[in-house]
């Protein structure tokens, strides 16, 4: 049993950074954490992904603004958002118990609430 609690989202204007954090009430050393993304009408979009040795992947789209991290003994994971975009307003989702790195909503097992994020013009 895992809860996952989202914190850091809000209004940010286009070119602004935000930072993300999800803490986790179980432990996450074993397990692949990582962030997805959905707007209204669209599907759930995979921004990032962490593994459990630290291993990183991202999602097209946030390739190179985008950085997450992660602090097995704190059992939190974060999300830096850097050179915000339009584009990004979404509500965003931590997702933990993950049994692989990857970009596959499947693989993970926990969920969080979600945290809107919001960028305008």
């Amino acid at each position: 049993q895992v809860q996952l609690v989202e914190s850091g989202g809000g209004l940010v204007q286009a070119g602004g950074s935000l930072r993300l954090s999800c803490s986790a009430s179980g432990r996450t050393l074993y397990y692949a954490m990582g962030w997805f993304r959905q707007a209204p009408g669209k599907e759930r979009e995979f921004v990032a992904g962490i593994g459990p040795r630290g291993g990183t992947i991202y999602g097209g789209s946030v390739r190179g603004r985008f950085a997450i991290s992660r602090d097995n003994a704190k059992n939190t994971v974060y999300l830096q958002m850097n050179s915000l975009k339009p584009e990004d307003t979404a509500v965003y989702y931590c997702a933990g118990g993950g049994t692989g790195l990857g970009n596959s909503a499947t693989l993970y097992d926990y969920w969080g609430q979600g945290t809107q994020v919001t960028v305008s013009s």
